[in-house]
């Protein structure tokens, strides 16, 4: 039996390691996220090639791609947030400007249109609009994630919305209670990040005071 298809069954389910330890990082990458440290990129970058053997195994392609293109968006992430933590600096945390606001809304409506026109077109999905909302929303919250934007949580929460529902539908409980999870670790975040940024704001003005 190959690696990649090792596991173990539960309640007459096999579940995969590769499955099971990508989920892993997927969710320690939010809570590595919340703290707002740089090892969240490479827990991502080890759950996407993970979860890329896991779909590639279940011979689920459109997931599979998903998970390249969640590598590629690790490695930005990574890259961008190198920069701002440089010095043993504290990452600045911000919300998005109204021109980046709307690129985002206009990435998740242009992307999720075209997507779901892809996944119907070639039949990779049951559902082609949900799952593309899904995988456009994953990718445009990841990259606002690089840019340490206040939305990207918001985008998470978006996009749980339809998770949830459609990975219960769809008949997968274990990927549907761990976006339950993922739902209730964003609202954390989420506030966390907010009460960093108001923090941040509040010092600021002490601080050019002081300099004066």
């Amino acid at each position: 039996m190959s690696w990649t298809q090792a596991g173990f069954h539960i309640l007459g389910y096999k579940v995969l390691w590769t499955d099971l330890v990508g989920n892993v990082c997927a969710l320690a990458t939010l809570w590595l996220a919340y703290i707002r440290t740089i090892w969240t990129w490479p827990v991502q970058m080890a759950g996407s090639v993970l979860l890329f053997i896991a779909s590639v195994s279940a011979h689920i392609t459109g997931n599979a791609l998903k998970q390249v293109l969640f590598g590629v968006l690790a490695a930005y992430g990574w890259w961008k947030w190198s920069r701002g933590l440089r010095g043993g600096r504290d990452l600045p945390v911000r919300p998005a400007t109204g021109r980046e606001r709307l690129a985002l809304i206009a990435a998740m409506v242009v992307g999720t249109a075209l997507v779901a026109a892809f996944f119907q077109a070639t039949g990779w999905s049951w559902a082609p609009l949900p799952d593309a909302y899904i995988f456009v929303g994953s990718a445009v919250a990841t990259y606002a994630q690089g840019r340490a934007l206040l939305e990207f949580w918001v985008m998470w929460v978006m996009v749980d919305l339809v998770g949830v529902p459609l990975a219960f539908s769809s008949g997968l409980v274990v990927s549907g209670a761990v976006y339950v999870l993922f739902f209730v670790m964003v609202l954390v975040g989420f506030r966390g990040w907010l009460r960093q940024y108001r923090a941040h704001t509040r010092q600021a003005p002490d601080t050019e005071a002081v300099a004066v």
